[in-house]
């Protein structure tokens, strides 16, 4: 038995298909193959902000105590390569669409389109709602369009800008000059109306009270909460009157939360995020959710400093992914199948037995079955762009945004990568002709956006649009 999905008049999906074949081609499978042949499970996505995979402890950092999510990973899965895009605004196009930049026109946060993808894309938010889930979102937002638009029945969000705002300003000698705080007295805005603050609330905080109040109220059905963290973002530091990362609310040494604050380093925010994350498990745990509840832990992209906006090797892309669910995902560890951001979209709608509309194109693909062990499945490469820069790789080969490519062999934490650049050995040819093969496939933004990107780059010499890159020294 197949119920179809209701598709609301105001989220009208791109002109490839129309309003009909969207109603007969999208359908939740009763009894169907993956997750909805047990439970259709609720689903909270989390994407952390500037988080690179190498901070956290089970991809290898040795300082920063992230134990939750360590946990998560090692009685989930843990997926050793995963890609964004180098920067922010795309990453967050990616993951709501489906769809990689040639098709939405998201090439970067200068090359971008200003018209809602919720009006030309099917969105994540559109899908899960038209499935019979509750929505909800909160944390960082980023994109052109209402939440409502996306399909997002509740909202909680961080508004970067307000004349009604009466706490903490950017002035005109910083960063952006007019933009709110998100962190210590935040600007926040709750289902259209400005939501009260004060100098002792913090902004992460206030988020995940929100998705505990809403799991709490929808229990009882089927829920969807996307939570684009603000964490653990830098930002301006109104009480230090600079830019950096500001203090959280302290932790001990145990990661148990106590009186005061926090140092205000980038360590601090990023265990603060592991808090939130083991918070979010006992929340669920309270509301006997855990069970039927697949979280899903990524980030927009690269650590700023480190791999945020870079170009050479895999720093800018890689981010971490860590999927958990004791109901439903399988306690692997650490896995070697490969994710990029055009794969959420499908996996959510294996993971809610959503089949999709024949005929719509999505360009990702299902990590559902890596969840429950299978290696037979998976993706063969991974994709991603940073403006005028293609990133290819399989599970062995790299190219790289400044077309530097990679022997990587089996290792996958950014190190000890073989530039094989300049190397004619029969192999090195065989893999970079197949990859030239794919990339005719996947074109980089069009010549008015190219040019475009030569303005920029040439107007404002002094900006680092590609920072620590090779051919940028």
């Amino acid at each position: 038995m197949e119920i179809p999905v209701k598709l609301d008049e105001e989220f009208p999906i791109m002109a490839l298909i129309s309003r009909r074949a969207f109603i007969t081609g999208a359908s939740v499978t009763a009894g169907g193959a993956g997750f909805a042949a047990q439970r259709r499970p609720n689903i909270i996505l989390i994407m952390a902000d500037d988080l690179s995979a190498r901070e956290l402890g089970f991809y290898g950092h040795r300082e920063h105590r992230t134990p939750n999510l360590d946990l998560l990973a090692r009685t989930g899965v843990g997926f050793r390569t995963c890609w964004a895009t180098p920067i922010c605004s795309p990453s967050r196009a990616a993951i709501m669409t489906g769809r990689y930049a040639f098709r939405t026109g998201w090439f970067h946060n200068d090359l971008r389109g200003n018209t809602p993808l919720a009006r030309e894309h099917l969105t994540i938010g559109q899908m899960m709602k038209n499935a019979g889930y509750a929505t909800a979102i909160t944390g960082k937002w980023q994109l052109p369009g209402s939440y409502d638009e996306y399909g997002f029945d509740e909202h909680f969000m961080w508004l970067e800008f307000s004349d009604q705002f009466t706490g903490p300003v950017e002035k005109e000698n910083h960063q952006v000059p007019g933009r709110t705080a998100r962190y210590w007295h935040p600007c926040m805005v709750r289902n259209g109306r400005l939501y009260p603050t004060t100098d002792r609330d913090y902004g992460p905080d206030l988020s995940l009270d929100f998705i505990a109040d809403f799991a709490a109220r929808h229990r009882r059905k089927l829920f969807f909460v996307y939570y684009p963290m603000v964490l653990p973002h830098g930002s301006w530091d109104f009480e230090r009157n600079r830019m950096g990362h500001l203090p959280t609310p302290k932790l001990d040494p145990t990661g148990r939360r106590v009186p005061g604050k926090s140092e205000p380093t980038f360590r601090a925010n990023v265990e603060y995020v592991d808090y939130q994350m083991g918070e979010l498990v006992r929340i669920l745990e309270k509301l006997d959710l855990r069970e039927n509840t697949v979280l899903l832990f990524t980030a927009d992209n690269g650590t700023a400093g480190y791999g945020k906006s870079r170009v050479d090797g895999e720093r800018g892309p890689r981010v971490p992914l860590i999927a958990n669910c004791p109901g439903l995902v399988k306690a692997i560890g650490a896995s070697d199948e490969l994710v990029d951001f055009s794969d959420f979209l499908p996996t959510l709608a294996e993971l809610a037995g959503i089949r999709l509309p024949t005929g719509y194109v999505i360009d990702g693909k299902s990590f559902v079955p890596a969840l429950q062990g299978q290696t037979d499945r998976g993706r063969e490469w991974i994709f991603s762009v940073y403006a005028v820069h293609r990133f290819l790789r399989d599970k062995r080969w790299l190219l790289d945004g400044d077309g530097r490519f990679y022997d990587c062999g089996d290792r996958r934490d950014e190190t000890g990568y073989m530039d094989v650049t300049e190397s004619n050995a029969p192999e090195v040819r065989a893999a970079r002709e197949r990859f030239e093969q794919i990339l005719a496939r996947l074109p980089g933004p069009p010549d008015s956006l190219r040019r475009r990107w030569e303005e920029l780059v040439r107007d404002q010499p002094n900006r680092r649009w590609r920072p620590r890159s090779r051919k940028a020294k």
